[in-house]
């Protein structure tokens, strides 16, 4: 996507084209705070989800860490990452 932003399929074109005129505008750390929140929020749908996906079966800390990261990172960063711990 270099040098050319996405449009969101659930917005309105004018609507999306005033967002993104918006972001251009806004100073570094003004996007960064704008980037830091949306990254918290994608964070905190993945653990609804993973909740969600097992609602009979209360996760430990640990296990919840483990479903997240193989979500977001894959299977195979995750055996890395945790290998030697239980889940």
């Amino acid at each position: 996507m270099h040098g050319k932003l996405a449009f969101v399929s659930d917005t309105s074109p004018k609507a999306n084209a005033r967002y993104f005129e918006l972001l251009r505008q806004a100073g570094p750390e003004r996007r960064l705070a704008i980037c830091i929140g949306l990254s918290h929020a994608v964070r905190e749908l993945a653990i609804a989800g993973i909740k969600q996906k097992y609602p009979d079966h209360a996760l430990s800390d640990d296990e919840l860490r483990q479903k997240l990261a193989e979500r977001l990172y894959g299977a195979e960063v995750t055996r890395r990452v945790f290998a030697g711990r239980s889940a």
